[in-house]
């Protein structure tokens, strides 16, 4: 079954050139099934770009899934027209009193602030509570799953001296997570960040289980059960190029900036880079829509019950 999207927005005819299940929403609405409602707070910059991405990976599945595009209420993106925001997004305060089966949460370039100065931080929050009466289950990426994180346990983000990236070896630490089905013991990922949260904090709070972990840039995907949450602090829905497209912006920008490890063939930024984590990513959050859609309440109104 195919994932639905509006038949202008721009990822449709993206996905649909992969040969990505896409359905427009006015197909859908004359089916018969319950699709599964999942939303994306998207809080990076390039909306379009990051929607793309995960809607890539969660229309990859045999189930109809319904996605829904929201963004902070007050807060205006410099980066995407006002157009596509205006014709795509809807505010967290028009969508608060809907539920979800899944709500995906993205990072943001803002790991240098304090989580209490960023400007949407109080709404954030507010997005965090709602969660447990109105999501089924929440996947927080990246800066998104920090602050969920520091928001429920008080777990602090640490600066690092140098920004993690690259692409890091991680260790399955849970084979038989359902999240994990069909995992490698060894997995490549994506890394582009300032910031770390620790394992040994992790380990210090009750109920919360690393599931992927990397010894050179600690833990990856953690699962809260408590609130019925995934947090991942690295970057399986990147683009092959996107590391490339950051690097080659901050060369152009003249900050100082290391080659992303293990990335480009024989490290040179000269050659093409090659994708090595698609299929993980696939299965990851195949595997988190499939353990939805086997949780999930058929009736709405009951998520959060």
């Amino acid at each position: 079954m195919p994932i639905t999207l509006p038949a202008n927005l721009p990822a449709y005819e993206v996905l649909e050139h992969e040969g990505v299940m896409v359905m427009a929403d006015t197909r859908a609405a004359r089916q018969d099934i319950r699709p599964l409602r999942i939303g994306l707070l998207n809080l990076m910059p390039k909306k379009i770009q990051t929607e793309t991405q995960f809607a890539r990976l969660i229309g990859a599945t045999p189930l109809q899934i319904d996605l829904s595009l929201i963004r902070m209420s007050e807060h205006e993106t410099r980066n995407t027209a006002a157009e596509h925001m205006a014709e795509f997004y809807r505010p967290f305060s028009e969508v608060k009193g809907e539920r979800f089966d899944g709500l995906i949460i993205t990072g943001a370039p803002i790991e240098h602030l304090d989580y209490a100065d960023v400007t949407y931080w109080d709404e954030l929050t507010e997005v965090f509570d709602w969660t447990q009466t109105h999501v089924h289950n929440t996947f927080g990426v990246c800066w998104g799953g920090m602050a969920m994180l520091w928001h429920f346990y008080g777990l602090p983000k640490h600066l690092l001296s140098a920004k993690a990236f690259g692409c890091f070896r991680h260790r399955n630490l849970a084979p038989a997570s359902p999240y994990l089905r069909g995992f490698s013991d060894d997995v490549l990922i994506p890394v582009s960040r300032w910031t770390e949260m620790r394992q040994d904090e992790i380990d210090a709070v009750p109920g919360l289980r690393t599931l992927i972990a990397s010894d050179q840039v600690g833990p990856c995907l953690v699962e809260d059960p408590a609130h019925r949450a995934l947090m991942i602090f690295n970057h399986f829905e990147y683009d092959s190029t996107t590391l490339k497209e950051e690097y080659d912006r901050d060369i152009e920008a003249g900050r100082p900036i290391n080659v992303p490890r293990n990335y480009y063939p024989d490290d040179d930024p000269a050659k093409l880079p090659l994708n090595r984590w698609r299929s993980h990513a696939h299965l990851l959050y195949g595997n988190w829509i499939n353990e939805i859609y086997q949780t999930t309440p058929y009736d709405l109104e009951q998520i959060g019950q």
